[in-house]
């Protein structure tokens, strides 16, 4: 994601609320992790068995939602900085975002930039991710600048992804959350995941939930 996860979607993020195996989930697993610190590099069998790319140019009432560009340095830096973990150089997001254009044209399973059109600025991002998971269950990531939380923008966004993961073939989708991430939670709760199980990594407990698309 999820956390508002980070791009790191990956992202453990609903942007890491400030507000990203599980001895590998079972083909199917999806989270919200940092893009970035959490979203990871496919292997190539996970390439090789990819299915159809999702939908990355998607819109809602009040956002739209874009691929990455590398001028995107110049809002992402800001994001990662609420994290509390500092600011990234030029060069240290630069590497991020080369990162995600790669992962584009390597399998189409990166997270979408979403812009808000009253103001046409971005707000964050919002998509799918390998992260923990797989090309064909993968994790949903979503994170968003603190300024515009409590809006709905989340779970606007995150709608419109899981519609276009619906399209794209895909049947289940997870989710890894912090477990003191309340927000990320509310966002996946009122998108109809639920908790699975807990696993431990070096960062501590993070809680998997899941998703049956087949079931929306």
């Amino acid at each position: 994601m999820s956390r508002y996860p980070a791009l790191g979607a990956h992202c453990r993020t609903l942007a890491q609320a400030k507000a990203d195996n599980p001895s590998r989930p079972k083909p199917a697993q999806a989270g919200c992790t940092a893009l970035g610190a959490g979203a990871r590099l496919c292997d190539a069998a996970r390439v090789r068995t990819s299915p159809s790319r999702p939908q990355l140019h998607l819109e809602t009432a009040r956002l739209a939602m874009r691929p990455w560009l590398a001028d995107d340095t110049s809002w992402h830096r800001d994001l990662v900085a609420e994290r509390g973990n500092g600011k990234p150089s030029p060069q240290q997001d630069a590497a991020v975002i080369d990162g995600l254009l790669a992962r584009t044209r390597e399998h189409g399973v990166v997270p979408s930039v979403v812009v808000l059109k009253s103001t046409n600025t971005p707000i964050g991002y919002c998509g799918l991710i390998v992260g923990r998971a797989s090309i064909h269950e993968p994790e949903l990531a979503f994170e968003l600048f603190e300024r515009v939380h409590g809006n709905g923008y989340a779970t606007e966004a995150a709608t419109a992804v899981l519609e276009a993961a619906a399209r794209s073939g895909r049947s289940r989708l997870w989710a890894t959350v912090a477990p003191w991430n309340a927000p990320s939670f509310r966002v996946l709760e009122k998108l109809g995941f639920r908790r699975d199980r807990s696993e431990w990594d070096d960062q501590g407990e993070f809680v998997w939930s899941v998703l049956d698309l087949a079931a929306l």
